[in-house]
Order: C-alpha cells, then sequence, then structure tokens
C-alpha cells in the first residue's frame, strides 16, 4: 500500500508547477517526503476506518504510509518489535489488557483517540432475549451458537470467559468482522434471531435495529477507549509524526461517517479517508498543528 518514491516526486512537481506552491487539490498542502510510517492494524470496521484516516493525514504532512492488517496478537508483537510504529488500535483497559501487559516495556501508550466504546452481545431488536443470562432458555432459538470474530481478538477472549461465567450451552464460532455482519444482514433479512459479538462504535449500530444484551455479571465490562500506542523510540526518531499520533483524537459520530462510507458498494476505505481529511480540515488543522 505504500506509495512508491518515484511516483511521489513526480505529483509532487506537477503539483508545484500546476500551483506554483505545491498545493493539493481542495487546497490541503502537500508537505516534503520525511520518511516511511509503518501503521498495523486489526481488520475491524472501527479500525479500518481510523487507520486509513491517520494514514490519510499522514500522507498530507508529507509521510510515506504503510499499512499491514494483522491478528491482534501480532499487531502488539510488531509493535513491540519495531516492525510496526504505531497502532490506533488498542482497546483499554479490558479487551487489549493482556496484549499491553506483555509489551508494555516496549511501547509508549499515548492515550485515547475515541472515548465511548462498549463491548458485549448483540441481537436484532425484534429478539425476546434482553439478557445474556436468558440465551440458555433460547439457544435453539440461536441454532446454538455465537457468531464471533478472528479468533485472535480480545472481545473473543472476553466472549469465551463470558461463555464460562454463564455456563452457556451455545457454541462461539469464530470468523471475521465481515462474517459476523453478514451473518446478522442475513438473518435481520429473514426475520430470524441470532446472536453475534459486537463493538461500539460500528456501523451495524446504524444500519441495522439491534441492541445489546444485559450482562448482569459484567464480564465485558463498562466503557472503554481506544488508545493509540507506538514503538519505543518513535519520537526520537520521528517527532512530527509521533506529534500527530499523539494529537490523534474523534468522536463516534466522527468515525460513525467514515464507516458508513466504507460499507457502501465498491468503496475504497483509502479514498473514503482521503475524502473525509479532505472535507474536515478543521479537525485535522487540530491534530497537525500542536
Amino acid at each position: 500500500m505504500k506509495t512508491r518514491m518515484l511516483n511521489r516526486r513526480i505529483r509532487l512537481a506537477s503539483l508545484a508547477l500546476v500551483s506554483g506552491a505545491g498545493l493539493a487539490a481542495g487546497g490541503m498542502v502537500q508537505a516534503q517526503d520525511k520518511g516511511t510510517v509503518n501503521l498495523a492494524y486489526v481488520e475491524w470496521s472501527s479500525e479500518v476506518a481510523s487507520t486509513n484516516v491517520v494514514r490519510a493525514v499522514l500522507e498530507q504532512e508529507g509521510y510515506d504510509v504503510d499499512m499491514t492488517s494483522l491478528s491482534a496478537a501480532a499487531m502488539f508483537q510488531a509493535l513491540s518489535t519495531g516492525d510496526a510504529d504505531a497502532i490506533v488500535a488498542a482497546w483499554l483497559p479490558s479487551t487489549h489488557e493482556n496484549y499491553m501487559e506483555r509489551v508494555g516495556d516496549n511501547v509508549d501508550d499515548l492515550g485515547p483517540n475515541l472515548d465511548g466504546t462498549k463491548l458485549g452481545l448483540v441481537v436484532p431488536e425484534y429478539t425476546d432475549v434482553d439478557s445474556i443470562a436468558d440465551l440458555n432458555d433460547n439457544a435453539d432459538d440461536f441454532n446454538g451458537e455465537i457468531i464471533g470474530i478472528d479468533p485472535g481478538a480480545g472481545l473473543m477472549s472476553l466472549t469465551e470467559e463470558v461463555v464460562d461465567t454463564y455456563d452457556l450451552d451455545l457454541q462461539l464460532r469464530s470468523g471475521s468482522g465481515a462474517t459476523m455482519t453478514a451473518a446478522l444482514a442475513s438473518a435481520i433479512e429473514n426475520e430470524e434471531d441470532i446472536v453475534v459479538t459486537g463493538w461500539t462504535p460500528h456501523w451495524m449500530f446504524a444500519r441495522f435495529d439491534v441492541k445489546y444484551l444485559e450482562d448482569p455479571e459484567n464480564v465485558y465490562g463498562g466503557a472503554e477507549q481506544i488508545h493509540t500506542v507506538v514503538r519505543d523510540g518513535l519520537e526520537e526518531d520521528m517527532p512530527e509524526a509521533y506529534a500527530i499520533l499523539d494529537a490523534f483524537e474523534w468522536t463516534p459520530e466522527q468515525m460513525g461517517e467514515v464507516m458508513l462510507m466504507n460499507q457502501e458498494e465498491d468503496s475504497d476505505p483509502y479514498e473514503n479517508a482521503k475524502q473525509w481529511v479532505e472535507d474536515n480540515q478543521d479537525v485535522v488543522e487540530e491534530w497537525i498543528s500542536n
């Protein structure tokens, strides 16, 4: 996904000839090349949105950016070894707590970039069940299964704890974020019951009429935050990129705008992110002016 250096120089030269000042479309200034920032992420709709937006901002400020999709475990491992420079996808304090404990000495937690997250089990609004504690009594309605996401996700580990804590007779099935939402969409279209692993922010809450099941044992915990975490030494190696990553912060509503754009047929998350950045330069200015 990296922009080739030669093409970048040609593009910059062309822009300079056209505008006389190196101005990109929409008034965004394209700075000189400052090196490559390696961003790792997990294939969750929220992290696809946020990582592409950060990529677009860093590129606007003159950096080349590599993006690498990994499992949650591999993402943190890459950060701790320096194979990745940064992630904007650490769900804390609970979901990724174990990963952070393993790599803590080799990374720098820059704090939350988004407040107001939530984890849990999600069902269609028309489903009569309202609590995880009532799932066993209605297991047949859900084909005896919980539709999950990628097996390395912290959400899946927490859901395994939920299955044990509530002694559920439902099997947790792993897959991906895409297969989970596809199963949810199919069930709702046919007015069938289904229970899936869910999180907020996620576009499915804007697209479908769904609800979280109550968690009386509080296994999933309260609201979390999504943190930006960088490798140790990035501040010294790339102080400007570090400052942008440190300042990056947005709202669930803003993230939701990008996630919905990404659900359009044949849409490109990277192109959508660039469009959002161009349309929201007032927000971006707060990230790059520190």
